[in-house]
This record gives structure tokens, sequence and C-alpha cells, in this order.
């Protein structure tokens, strides 16, 4: 189970006795959405880079060894970033997950390190489940490991869903990384049935979001599910989609309008009606609707020049200790994130970790070497710049962004453009790619 031992590209396929066989419109959704999405499966074979692996294993105080050979069915560096990110933030009494493996590890771990928590892992396969198991006690660790059969059909959904055993009333976090696509391209939709054990203020996490099926029950689950903010982050070779449970609101239940009736429960009419949906272009129209729009900095750009503001109050406050230490090789295992390098000859004035909608953010006032202050803020985060950095502006101030790898950085001053453009330049050559 680590990289000490090779793994197969492909997930295990050994079925259990009594799981429901599956239907021909299933097989002919397979059939489709694999030809629509094979550029999205053959990306999935990469796991990430090895400096993400190995911030990975630093960041959990993990043995060079500990993970397996990521990618394929396994969940990539990104994923696996993202579960620690959401237990450094929620310090979940509750996690529920569907689908086990690295996932497990790193959720156990991230658990143990940041207060404790109980660890639910359901997964179809009972051999793989006890070899997880066994796997999660070899590195002192604990989780609850279910086996859970695809014996069971979602009046919702299409697919076989997991016979799901004792689930917890309350949910602090659900990860969801399976069922495997091959039973069908939405089968993932299903999860929602927990969607009204998740507490307010829980955080949802989808594996493989970028790909064709899971794109569809986003948007789905968008508009059955209006308490729950879905969106997508960057950081990963297959993507992920996080949704966060309104603290209060709209209560946690599914938006009428859907009817299960009409949609999934009759497979003989699917079957007979999906020549004349392939045929008119459905899948293609089902995809093209929901790609992501133009990524927006704004959000972004409104967090850097908040973070500004509160850096000035903070130089306003007696009461406020500011610190002009800089760890950069800590803040990176603690947060995941990679800061740049200060360049030769300004100052650290103040260094702040915040939270924010994508897990850690730090922000660090700095005085160049002409004494001007500038504030550069970090996070993980999606926006149209690249290396290249872009100009915005919020009140009087100038804001330059940039994005290397996963993570976007900002410099926020009251200066002209072209200089915080021309002290962004310096700064984002000093980010190097990990």
């Amino acid at each position: 189970m680590t990289s000490r031992n090779l793994t197969t590209l492909r997930s295990v396929e050994t079925a259990d006795a009594g799981e429901e066989p599956a239907e021909w419109s299933d097989r002919l959704y397979r059939i489709a959405y694999g030809a629509i999405g094979w550029p999205w499966l053959l990306f999935s074979l990469w796991g990430g880079t090895r400096a993400s692996k190995q911030r990975l294993l630093r960041r959990l105080r993990l043995d060079d060894d500990a993970l397996p050979h990521l990618g394929s069915w396994k969940a990539d560096t990104g994923f696996l970033h993202r579960i620690v990110d959401a237990v450094e933030e929620l310090r979940p009494a509750t996690v529920v997950e569907l689908g086990s493996g690295a996932s497990s590890l790193v959720c156990a771990r991230a658990l143990e390190l940041n207060g404790g928590g109980h660890l639910i892992s359901y997964d179809q396969h009972a051999p793989f489940v006890a070899a997880t198991a066994q796997w999660l006690r070899d590195e002192g660790l604990e989780a609850d490991m279910r086996h859970a059969p695809l014996r069971h059909r979602s009046p919702d959904w299409p697919g076989t869903w997991y016979s799901l055993s004792d689930v917890p009333a309350s949910i602090d976090l659900l990860v969801i990384d399976g069922p495997p696509w091959a039973v069908h391209p939405f089968v993932r939709g299903a999860a929602d049935v927990l969607f009204t054990r998740l507490k307010p203020g829980g955080i949802v996490l989808l594996d493989d979001a970028d790909r064709p099926g899971e794109r569809v029950v986003a948007r789905r689950w968008r508009r059955r599910w209006p308490d729950i903010a879905f969106s997508r982050l960057p950081g990963s070779t297959k993507g992920t989609l996080i949704g966060r449970k309104a603290h209060a609101g709209i209560g946690g239940v599914p938006a009428q309008g859907h009817s299960a009736q009409s949609s999934w429960n009759r497979g003989w009419r699917r079957a007979a009606a999906i020549a004349a949906l392939l045929a008119s272009g459905w899948i293609a129209n089902e995809l093209v609707r929901d790609m992501t729009a133009p990524a927006q900095a704004a959000s972004f750009v409104d967090e850097a020049s908040a973070s500004y503001s509160a850096s000035l109050a903070r130089q306003g406050m007696h009461s406020q200790v500011e610190t002009t230490a800089l760890n950069r090789s800590e803040i990176d295992t603690a947060t995941g994130l990679h800061l740049p390098e200060i360049p030769q000859g300004w100052a650290i004035s103040d260094v702040q970790v915040y939270p924010s909608s994508s897990g850690m953010s730090v922000a660090i006032v700095l005085m160049t070497d002409r004494a001007e202050m500038i504030s550069l803020f970090a996070k993980r985060a999606e926006t149209p710049a690249e290396t290249l950095p872009m100009l915005a502006h919020r009140d009087r101030r100038s804001v330059a962004y940039w994005e290397i790898g996963p993570f976007a950085y900002a410099l926020t001053g009251e200066l002209p453009a072209e200089r915080i453009l021309q002290l962004a330049a310096i700064t984002a050559g000093s980010s190097e790619p990990r």
C-alpha cells in the first residue's frame, strides 16, 4: 500500500456477490461518456508533482514512502492537500468518506494532527477495505473502515449506489471519491442523500470534478441544494469541487422541480431513449452548458485588498503584536502554501496567517528598498493570471496578481500602477513552481 508496492493503473474490479447488475442504459452512458471524456481520464493518470507529494508528506509528518504511487484511480496530491486544508479549517468531529485508499490515510493523519475526530470510510470492495484498515494500523492511525457493496439504487440518480450502514446523523466533512465512474458517469450524484446530514458550515469535497460526468453532477447539485455553495478549486490534476453549507438559511432540503419518477427510475425508457439523446447531441450540450466560465479574479483581489486593510488596522493598534519573523518552510508545512523569496533589500514588518475561502492564506507586510509599504498576499486560488502579473484597483490601491501552479499571489499598495507591476514582476520571479 505504500510507495514500496506497485499498484495497477485500473481500479479494483472484483464484484461482491449480490451486487446489482448494470442496466443497459448505464452501459450506454459509460460508452458515450468514455468516448467524450477520455482526455480527462488520460490526464488523471498523473498523480501530481513529486514536490507536491513531498510537501504533503512533510505537512503530515509522514515517512517518504508512506503513500503509494498516486494517479490513475487513486486521489492525486492536489485533492489530498484539499482534504488536509478542510481538516485544518474545520477541526471536524466526524468525517465520512466514500471511496477508501490514500485519502483515508491522509484524512486520518490530518485528524490526528488537528485535535482528533472520527473518520468513517466506505468502499465497495471488501478485501480492499480490510487491506486499507491494516495499512492505517501499520502507520499507527485509526479509522472506521466499512464495507459498502453496490446493492442500492437511488430514485434520483442512475447507477448502483453504496449500501451504507449506520451513517452518522451529523457530518462535518464529506469526502466523495467513489464509486468509480465505470458504474455510471453520474453515479456520485447520489452522495447528495447525505447532504441533509451535513452540519451548517460543513464541507463537501468531490474528487475528479473535471470529468464530464462530474460536471453534470455539480450543475445539478447547485440547482437542488441552494444552501450549499459549490465551486471548483485549482491545484488538482483531476479537479476538485468544494461545497460549503450555509450556517443558517434555506435548511438543507433539495429544491423542488426535480422529478425522480420521470428522470431515472424507469430504466427501460432510458434505454429506449438513449440513442435519440446521443443523436441530438444532448450529451455534448450537457457538457458545453457546464464548462467552467472564465475564472474571475474579483474575489481574490478583494481578499488581497482586505488583508492590506487588516494590516493597516493592526499597525494602528497597540494591543496587536506584529511579528517580523518569516519561516517559509514552516508556513509551507503548516498551510501547504509556497511563498516566494523576499527580494533583497526589502524588510518584513508583519506576517499573519488567515482563514480564507479555500483553506489558509498568508499576508506579509513589506517595506521595499525605497521605503514603500506593500502587502504580499498568498493562497490557493484560480484567477485569469499566470506568471505574468495582471493589474486591478481597489479604492486608491493598486493590486498586481499572478499565479504559479496552484498558488495565487497579490501585491497591494497605494502606489502607481506601473510601480506595483514592477514590484510584482520582481516578486513573481522568485515564485518558483513546486
